[in-house]
C-alpha cells in the first residue's frame, strides 16, 4: 500500500494480523468513515455497498450491548466480500484512506524517501487510538515536507499486540523501505530490528520498550530512555544546579503508590555521599514544626515524593500557609514530568514557586507553532488532539517525522541522528541521538524546564 503526498492524498493501509499457526488472516480496510449526524449503521453499510454484518465484523465494539452510533465516531469500513476493491478518491478532509492491496512491491517514486509505519493503528483500545493520533501527526509532517520539495512514499500497517510482525514483513513493500517507525510492543522489536538490519533499513522505536536491542543493532534509533537513565540525569542536574546554593527539603506526601521513589532515594544517597545536609518533613506536620525545616538564610529547594496532583496541591497549600508566616523564605521546587499535565490549573503555582521539571520534552500549548499545528490537526481531521495524552501523540509523530526525514534528506547514507544534522527545532520532543557502543543510537536529550517568577519560562539543556 502506498501513499503519495504529491497529491495531498493520505492513504492508510490498515491490515490486522491474527496469528493462527503459520497462517495469518488478513483484513483490508476500504475506508475510515467519520459518522455524521443522523447516520445509521444500515445507511452507512448501504452507502459503501457492504452488508450490515460485514460492517459489524469490522467494528467489534458495535456488537456490545448498549452500543450507540454517535456523530463524530470513526468506524472502519471493510471491502465487500464480493471483491469490490476500487481505489479511493482523495478525502476532502485529508484524513487517511486506503486503496487496494497489491501482492507485489510498488515501484519507488524517484527521489522519494520510503517510509514504513508498523504500529497498532485501530480504534479498539487506548493503544490503537494513541497510535492513530501519532500517525496523523506523521502525515501532517510529511505534507509539510512535501510543500518544501521533500517527497515521501508511505506504507502503513496495523500491527496490534497479538500480531506476529514477521507476517507483516512478508509484504514485498517492506524490504524496500528506507525507514520504519515502530513497533509499540517489546516482543515485536527483535524480529523487526533483525529485518531492518538485514535490509539496510533504519528503525525508529518511538516509545518505551523493554530490552536493550539498541546496544547490538546499528540500525536502531531508540527514542525512549529508561527511568534509571533519566533518574541519573535528573539527580546530576539537581546537584549541578542546587548543591552549592540551596538547602534541600524533602516532603513526605504519604503516597503509598508513588512512582518516583527511585529518584528521591537516589538523590538522598548522593547528598549523603557528598555530605550535603538536607531536611525531611511531612505534609501532615504541624505548621510550626514544618517551618523549622526551612533555611531563612539561603534559598530552599523542595523535593516531594509523589508525582500526583492531590499531593502536589496539598504541598502548595502548605507552602502558602508557610509564606504567610515566613514571607522572607526563598523557595523553589524540583518536580516530575507528570506535573506538565496539571498546568491548566497549577500554572500560577509553578511560577510562584519557581518549579523545575526534568524532562525529555515540553508541551508549550501557547507557543505559536504549537497552536498552529493543533488548528491544522482540527481542520484536517475534524476533531482536536486528545488532551488525555502528555506528551501529545500527534505532536510526537510530527516531531519525529520532521526530524528523521529532514535528516535522511540531508544525509541519506551517513545520518547518525544528531540535532545538527537534522536542523529541526522540535515543537515538543527534542531529539539528539548518540551511539551506544558498536550498536545503534539512543536519544540523549535532557532538559530542565524552569517556570520563573516573572511569568516566563526557560529550557536548560544538558
Amino acid at each position: 500500500m502506498i501513499m503519495k503526498h504529491g497529491h495531498r492524498c493520505f492513504l492508510l493501509m490498515l491490515t490486522l494480523f491474527f496469528a493462527c499457526g503459520i497462517m495469518a488472516q488478513t483484513t483490508q480496510w476500504k475506508d475510515i468513515h467519520k459518522v455524521k449526524k443522523k447516520e445509521t449503521i444500515f445507511g452507512i453499510a448501504k452507502d459503501y455497498g457492504i452488508s450490515i454484518q460485514e460492517l459489524l465484523d469490522a467494528n467489534p465494539e458495535m456488537k456490545k450491548e448498549g452500543y450507540e452510533l454517535k456523530k463524530g465516531d470513526w468506524i472502519f469500513v471493510p471491502y465487500a466480500k464480493d471483491g469490490d476493491k476500487k481505489g479511493q478518491t482523495p478525502s476532502p478532509s485529508g484524513r487517511p484512506q486506503s486503496t487496494a492491496t497489491t501482492k507485489t512491491a510498488t515501484a519507488p517514486v524517484a527521489g522519494s524517501i520510503r517510509i514504513g509505519v508498523m504500529l497498532p493503528l485501530h480504534n479498539l483500545d487506548g493503544d490503537g487510538k494513541r497510535m492513530v493520533e501519532y500517525y496523523r501527526g506523521v502525515l501532517l509532517a510529511l505534507n509539510q515536507l512535501k510543500e518544501e520539495g521533500i517527497n515521501t512514499d508511505v506504507h502503513a500497517w496495523n500491527v496490534p499486540k497479538e500480531a506476529d510482525v514477521r507476517t507483516t514483513l512478508l509484504d514485498p513493500n517492506a524490504s524496500s523501505l528506507d525507514i520504519i517507525f515502530g513497533p509499540l510492543y517489546s516482543n515485536q522489536v527483535k524480529p523487526l530490528a533483525d529485518f531492518c538490519r538485514a535490509h539496510g533499513i533504519k528503525l525508529v522505536i518511538p516509545f518505551s520498550i523493554d530490552g536493550n536491542e539498541v546496544a547490538s543493532n546499528p540500525n536502531i534509533y531508540q527514542v525512549y530512555q529508561s527511568d534509571a537513565r533519566l533518574n541519573e540525569k535528573a539527580i546530576a542536574s539537581f546537584l549541578e544546579r542546587f548543591h552549592k546554593t540551596h538547602h534541600p527539603v524533602f516532603i513526605n506526601c504519604n503516597d503509598p503508590n508513588s512512582q518516583v521513589g527511585g529518584f528521591t532515594s537516589g538523590l538522598r544517597k548522593q547528598l549523603d555521599a557528598l555530605k550535603i545536609k538536607y531536611d525531611l518533613t511531612n505534609i501532615n506536620s504541624p505548621q510550626s514544626d514544618f517551618a523549622k525545616h526551612f533555611d531563612a538564610r539561603r534559598p530552599n529547594v523542595i523535593v516531594v515524593n509523589s508525582e500526583k496532583s492531590p499531593q502536589l496541591n496539598q504541598v502548595f497549600a502548605k507552602l502558602d500557609s508557610l509564606k504567610q508566616t515566613h514571607p522572607g523564605l526563598a523557595i523553589s521546587m524540583y518536580g516530575y514530568n507528570q506535573w506538565f499535565i496539571y498546568q491548566d490549573y497549577d500554572l500560577a503555582y509553578f511560577f510562584k514557586y519557581g518549579v523545575y521539571i526534568p524532562s525529555t520534552y515540553y508541551y508549550n500549548k501557547v507557543a505559536n507553532k504549537t497552536e498552529a499545528l493543533e488548528k491544522l490537526y482540527q481542520d484536517t481531521y475534524g476533531e482536536p488532539m486528545s488532551k488525555t495524552y502528555i506528551p501529545r501523540m500527534a505532536i510526537t509523530g510530527y516531531d519525529q517525522a520532521e526530524f528523521f526525514i529532514r535528516g535522511l534528506k540531508a544525509h541519506p547514507k551517513t545520518f547518525k541522528g544528531t540535532d545538527t544534522e537534522a536542523k529541526y527545532k522540535a515543537l515538543q520532543t527534542r531529539l539528539n541521538f548518540e551511539r551506544v557502543g558498536q550498536g545503534g543510537y539512543q536519544n540523549n536529550h535532557f532538559q530542565l524546564v524552569h517556570f520563573k517568577a516573572d511569568q516566563t519560562m526557560e529550557n536548560l539543556v544538558y
